[in-house]
């Protein structure tokens, strides 16, 4: 998948553990998993929200696009 969430680090860098984080942004504890393993499929505007302002980091700092490598050298994806 392109889409990478880099929570762990961020949490790393901001000392939170996870079970704060957890308790802070008020996000399950399932979820939080998800999203920290790498493994969501979709995530909701105020889920991000709640982990901004709870780690006081932007969208860029959770989330890194990675293209695929058809796209990287021009290759057409279909949707």
């Amino acid at each position: 998948m392109p889409i990478i969430v880099n929570l762990e680090s961020i949490m790393m860098k901001s000392k939170i553990p996870f079970s704060v984080l957890v308790e802070k942004a008020g996000i399950t504890r399932s979820n939080l998993s998800v999203l920290k393993s790498n493994k969501a499929k979709l995530i909701r505007f105020s889920t991000l929200d709640s982990i901004c302002r709870t780690l006081n980091c932007q969208l860029g700092d959770i989330l890194k696009y990675i293209p695929d490598k058809e796209e990287a050298t021009g290759g057409v994806r279909n949707l």
